[in-house]
């Protein structure tokens, strides 16, 4: 009913009845342009890690891992990761030591195990 959204070919959504309508919520963070989000993962419960309380979101059209920092139910910060790979990530999995994995999508695709930075 409502999107701030385009579609693919940079055309506005016909069905769209604008950006906001009473009744409806906002939402909490919004690309015009989908990345093309495909699997998800959150990573919680990993205090002194640089990525605790992080979203992780695989993107198939910009090929590469997002990363969605959250304070509570808030987004504060938003980083591109795996940008170097060029394949469309297709799924993405935490463990249990705070390591974050990713599978492409591709003919001759990969998983790929990422390890957070070390805090400093």
């Amino acid at each position: 009913v409502i999107t701030y959204g385009i579609n693919y070919s940079g055309q506005p959504i016909p069905e769209a009845e604008g950006k906001a309508k009473d009744g409806m919520e906002q939402p909490y963070h919004l690309w015009e342009k989908s990345p093309g989000v495909s699997g998800m993962a959150f990573l919680t419960g990993k205090t002194g890690s640089p990525w605790n309380d992080s979203l992780f979101i695989g993107a198939l059209a910009e090929r590469n891992l997002i990363r969605l920092t959250l304070q509570g139910d808030k987004i504060v910060g938003e980083e591109r990761l795996l940008n170097e790979i060029g394949e469309r990530v297709r799924d993405v999995r935490v463990d249990a030591n705070g390591n974050v994995y990713v599978v492409t999508d591709e003919d001759d695709g990969k998983i790929w195990r990422i390890e957070p930075p070390k805090a400093p």
